[in-house]
């Protein structure tokens, strides 16, 4: 009895990994995936490009007086800020936004589809079908951070000289550790959409309409940020999932300044942990007719 024991949890394992595998190339072969990735690619394109134009004659960005995203008035010194200036420009909206549309079509797009029967009839279980499309839906978040900044480092790299980093603490770190930075500015990013993509697939469970799941999450991710906008509703801000988006600042500073990023990944945790169990509860109950 031990033995067969021990021979299933590896096929279990086994089985577990390679239903992550398919949802992997299920999601980036779809031409929706691969647009938005190439959306997402494109701003710090012309993030770059507006830059290069408006700084042409010598003059600063937004003619000094700061407008724009934050890092912008960095570039033209540093190609390697708009890394973070494109990071900043795209978080609050194309990212999360892009997110919205994958995690939300993750259960509802299969129902409507009528391949969620399908996929339920082998030995997958209910609870490592939703695990498998959360865990693909939050490397399209890491897929989604790394083409913006691998985007912005390219194009940075082209239009603008590249060197030693200033810090926002205003000492100088060398390229190689401003490009470390760089790349965990990324992650952490990525981190900070992982709370939407619990959102939207726990919506994703409640319909059978990928495009009204997707429309519900994107509504969800406006109006959350609307709230987080208003002065007169401070008390919540630091309970809403975007708040903290643009902590990552914080990893430019000598030395880093942890507090504020910390906070950040532990609420998108919360969020996480809060929707993916209410998720698998209406999945679990839930009556599949399609």
């Amino acid at each position: 009895m031990l033995q067969a024991e021990a021979t299933t949890l590896p096929v279990r394992h086994h089985w577990t990994l390679g239903l992550f595998r398919s949802e992997l190339t299920t999601t980036f072969r779809r031409w929706r995936t691969l647009a938005l990735l190439g959306v997402l690619a494109a701003v710090p394109v012309l993030i770059g490009i507006a830059v290069k134009i408006e700084t042409s004659d010598g003059g600063p960005v937004g003619n000094g007086g700061g407008g724009g995203p934050a890092f912008i008035t960095q570039i033209t010194n540093n190609g390697l800020f708009l890394v973070f200036a494109a990071l900043a420009a795209t978080l609050p909206v194309f990212l999360p936004m892009a997110i919205g549309v994958v995690a939300g079509d993750a259960i509802a797009g299969e129902s409507n589809s009528g391949t969620l029967r399908y996929l339920l009839v082998a030995p997958a279980g209910r609870t490592r079908l939703l695990l498998a499309k959360y865990a693909a839906a939050c490397a399209f978040c890491l897929v989604a951070a790394l083409v913006v900044a691998a985007s912005a480092l390219a194009v940075g790299s082209l239009l603008f000289p590249l060197g030693d980093v200033t810090t926002i603490s205003g000492t100088q770190i060398s390229f190689g550790d401003g490009l470390l930075r760089a790349g965990l500015v990324a992650v952490v990013v990525a981190a900070s959409l992982t709370g939407i993509a619990a959102l939207g697939l726990f919506v994703s469970t409640l319909t059978g309409s990928g495009i009204a799941a997707m429309a519900t999450t994107v509504g969800l991710l406006i109006t959350v940020q609307i709230l987080d906008s208003i002065p007169q509703l401070h008390g919540i801000h630091p309970y809403l999932f975007p708040h903290y988006w643009l902590s990552f600042s914080d990893l430019l500073r000598e030395p880093v300044y942890w507090d504020e990023v910390l906070k950040n990944l532990g609420l998108q945790g919360v969020y996480a942990a809060v929707f993916g169990s209410a998720a698998w509860a209406r999945f679990a109950a839930k009556d599949i007719t399609a």
